[in-house]
């Protein structure tokens, strides 16, 4: 497991630098799902970054956009561009603005930012792969404050229907949303009970634990007839002590000091 943590601590190395580089962004949300995406996209996921739109490949969807740091980190890990690209986020004409967009960010596979829009869309790519009889998972990643919006209920109710079993979702449930605890601005709980109400195979993890994560991997590819949505429990701000679980942390950038003192924990050097 040593190789992946390693991936994942340069994702939050990654993050955090470019988020200094480009003084706005959202660190919090995209540190807390570091471990998930690592596990997706250098483990689990049947991709090529040299053909990133391969007909046949798995697909993942972040719902929650403003994520898209982690995103980055990881397609530019990966290969799918050059990793000097980070230090262009949410630069006028730059491939990475704040929210992936499809169109121009190779390896991008749904334009996201409204909140809740991409379990929807996923679900579109999964009833796809089943129509065209396809063998290909679409995986896809919501926020547990994005699990108040009512379009993740409908989507939730029409992969059930649709017996999307090529459909895996993860929640990334850190607890925190930009205005607060979710159990104080709208509870989402138990939300655990509430998708297997609406028919989906629940399995319920550590977000942070690469063992876990692959387990549930493992185990929502053997369901049939139904979607799984794997619930991560995670820390917001996750690797950072300063930033672990402060909603202060949810979309602000770190200065340049806040910086450097984040790499002096994960192990990085702050570009000058």
């Amino acid at each position: 497991m040593d190789k992946y943590k390693d991936i994942a601590n340069k994702l939050r190395i990654d993050i955090i630098k470019m988020l200094e580089e480009s003084k706005s962004g959202h660190p919090g949300g995209s540190l807390s799902a570091c471990e998930i995406l690592t596990a997706l996209y250098f483990k689990e996921m049947n991709i090529d970054p040299a053909n990133p739109h391969w007909e046949d490949r798995d697909r993942f969807v972040l719902s929650k956009g403003h994520g898209a740091p982690v995103l980055y980190a990881a397609l530019a890990e990966k290969g799918y561009f050059p990793k000097e690209e980070l230090n262009n986020l949410r630069k006028i004409d730059s491939m990475l603005q704040g929210h992936p967009d499809m169109k121009g960010t190779p390896g991008v596979d749904m334009t996201t930012g409204s909140l809740g829009q991409g379990l929807a869309a996923a679900n579109g790519m999964a009833l796809a792969g089943k129509l065209d009889n396809k063998d290909y998972k679409v995986y896809a990643l919501i926020g547990d404050g994005e699990a108040q919006e009512g379009i993740i209920w409908e989507a939730a109710m029409l992969a059930a229907h649709y017996k999307l079993d090529n459909l895996i979702v993860f929640l990334d449930h850190n607890g925190l949303q930009i205005d607060g605890k979710n159990k104080d601005i709208m509870n989402i709980e138990p939300v655990d009970e509430k998708f297997k109400a609406f028919g989906w195979h629940v399995i319920s993890i550590d977000g942070h634990d690469f063992e876990e994560i692959f387990n549930a991997i493992a185990e929502a590819k053997k369901v049939e007839g139904k979607p799984t949505m794997i619930i991560a429990k995670t820390i917001k701000g996750k690797g950072v002590s300063y930033m672990e679980d402060q909603v202060g942390w949810h979309g602000k950038a770190p200065s340049k000091e806040e910086a450097e003192k984040a790499m002096e924990e994960l192990g990085g050097v702050l570009d000058d």
